[in-house]
């Protein structure tokens, strides 16, 4: 079993409560728009990180992490990109993809909207964390955090880190 903690869109700002929320995590997924190495350097100083960068990552962050991740957790094909869209709005970036070979966990950040949609279509499961940083127009800064043992995703959490 691996306790995963989902986060997204922190644009520079790092609340201390991530660690808190995510110490029992096996590993922490950033789904883009780091804003900044050093960010992504605390989190995987912390444990481990997979990440993809985001519209507004620079250079730096490019150059570490890649556009799409798509990996094995446990038995379970995930897919993780920065602007992805959701069940019947993908983005036209994976729309195609996703169709022909669909993964059974797939996640984006990009909206600021927090949601979990199962695609009863193509059989995955969408995650978005919604927005962990300050800039934006969401109003509350939120996480995920959820386990993956064998084939199932499970023990889903929402975590809200207050007023954006």
């Amino acid at each position: 079993m691996k306790r995963i903690g989902l986060i997204s869109d922190t644009h520079g700002f790092l609340d201390d409560a991530v660690f808190r929320h995510f110490e029992q995590c096996d590993e922490i997924w950033h789904a883009g728009d780091f804003g900044n190495l050093e960010l992504a350097d605390k989190l995987a100083a912390f444990k481990p990180l997979r990440g993809v960068f985001g519209n507004i990552d620079g250079k730096d962050i490019r150059t570490v992490y890649p556009e799409h991740l798509r990996f094995k957790c446990e038995d379970v094909d995930v897919w993780m990109t920065h602007i992805g869209g959701y069940p019947d709005h993908y983005s036209p970036q994976v729309r195609n993809l996703i169709y022909k070979d669909p993964p059974k966990m797939f996640i984006s950040g990009h909206s600021h909207i927090l949601k979990v949609i199962y695609d009863k279509k193509i059989g995955t499961l969408h995650l978005n964390p919604g927005a962990a940083g300050k800039q934006g127009w969401h109003k509350i800064r939120s996480l995920l955090r959820f386990s993956i043992s064998d084939e199932k995703i499970h023990t889903l959490e929402i975590i809200e880190l207050g007023n954006r």
